[in-house]
């Protein structure tokens, strides 16, 4: 009995100072590439892993929507 309190007092105090949790209020601007068209564009979300033809162009996550589109004129797989 005295484990699990003292076990859920540490999960309380990480949960509470937010060191458990992801801030998912940020914004994320992604460049995303279409193989097909060879296009890159900015997207606010994370494409989905089962939609043939559309991929991340880079692993990097941008804050704003003009850094990520900055990123599109320097990335090697947008600028063949």
């Amino acid at each position: 009995m005295k484990r699990s309190l003292l076990c859920f007092g540490f999960l309380m105090i990480l949960g509470g100072s937010g060191l458990a949790r992801m801030d998912r209020t940020a914004p994320a601007f992604y460049v995303v590439l279409n193989s097909l068209t060879k296009n890159c564009t900015v997207a606010d979300k994370l494409p989905r892993t089962d939609t043939p033809n559309i991929t991340v162009a880079s692993d990097t996550i941008y804050k704003t929507r003009a850094e990520a589109e900055t990123a599109i004129k320097t990335l090697k797989p947008c600028n063949p």
